[in-house]
C-alpha cells in the first residue's frame, strides 16, 4: 500500500464514507456534515484547508492527499 492509499484510508475512516478528496464540493460537504467544519473564505479550497488545518486532523490529511497528485 502506498502512502497516498494509506492517507486515503485514514480519510475514509475518519469520515465514515468514501469520497474523492480532490473534489472540492465533496470535501466541503463532508467537512460540514460530518465534522461541522466551515472553512474560511479563501481564493481556493486548498488555501482554505491550509487556514483550517488545526480544526481537525482530517483537514490536514485531505491537504496532504491533494498535494500528492
Amino acid at each position: 500500500m502506498s502512502n497516498k492509499e494509506f492517507i486515503y484510508q485514514r480519510i475514509c475512516n475518519y469520515s465514515g464514507e468514501e469520497f474523492d478528496p480532490n473534489e472540492d464540493h465533496k470535501v466541503l460537504k463532508v467537512l460540514r456534515s460530518r465534522f461541522n467544519i466551515h472553512l474560511p473564505q479563501r481564493a481556493s479550497v486548498n488555501d482554505a484547508l491550509e487556514a483550517a488545518t488545526s480544526d481537525h486532523e482530517i483537514v490536514e490529511l485531505i491537504l496532504q492527499y491533494r498535494t500528492m497528485t
